[in-house]
């Protein structure tokens, strides 16, 4: 399981947001630059269609990272807390995954490069924030040859890995840390478009003017 929440940022806050990050997790980022292809079962796999995430790091090619997401949790707990929890299962593979998929019976549905920054940290629970570009591509894996989903916009996703026995804490320890981050943009759970906040400019020439100031 994964507790999640996605935000937006406009791309000239991305700086400040990094300074922020860096002063509050006390780590620096890491460089992000990931090849994302979607995969979709074909229909000899049965008649509820599965969706696979192959995951490249290009920073570093190996292992790729194979993902599934299932479903999210539901119920009335599940309304009342502020985080996304769902199902999701992480594995390690060599680059020859694919061809593996393909002969499976599984079909590329699209794909994306992700490039942008990384930040791991332990914060009331193993956290993880992205903050980057999302970009498509003009010919079949043509990762040199790509152009933004949405101009002067990044996202923004902060994920913590869960258990069905914490996920209420982490969900919590999530929440908290997302507080911090209030003043330039709105996390919320994936769907629920929220937009920019009115605040993310001056809350990012402070930033900036005094260098993110100490760890917390």
């Amino acid at each position: 399981m994964e507790c999640v929440v996605q935000g937006i940022i406009e791309t000239q806050h991305v700086e400040a947001l990094e300074i922020l990050l860096q002063g509050l997790c006390g780590v620096h980022k890491e460089h992000l630059r990931v090849h994302e292809l979607y995969l979709k079962s074909g229909p000899n796999l049965g008649h509820v269609t599965s969706e696979i995430r192959l995951l490249c790091n290009l920073e570093h090619p190996e292992p790729w990272t194979v993902k599934h997401v299932g479903g999210a949790l539901r119920g009335a707990g599940a309304e009342q807390i502020s985080v996304l929890v769902r199902n999701m299962v992480e594995s390690k593979a060599s680059k020859n995954v694919l061809r593996l998929f393909y002969a499976l019976g599984y079909k590329l549905d699209h794909e994306l490069l992700r490039v942008g920054s990384a930040f791991h940290f332990k914060r009331g629970a193993w956290i993880t924030v992205t903050v980057s570009s999302i970009n498509k591509m003009l010919k079949l894996h043509a990762i040199d040859d790509t152009v933004p989903v949405t101009l002067g916009i990044q996202v923004v996703e902060v994920t913590a890995p869960a258990t069905s026995e914490n996920y209420s804490e982490v969900a919590a320890a999530v929440s908290s840390f997302c507080e911090y981050l209030a003043p330039l943009l709105h996390l919320s759970k994936p769907g629920v478009s929220t937009g920019v906040v009115p605040t993310a400019a001056a809350a990012a020439a402070s930033l900036m003017s005094d260098g993110g100031g100490t760890t917390l």
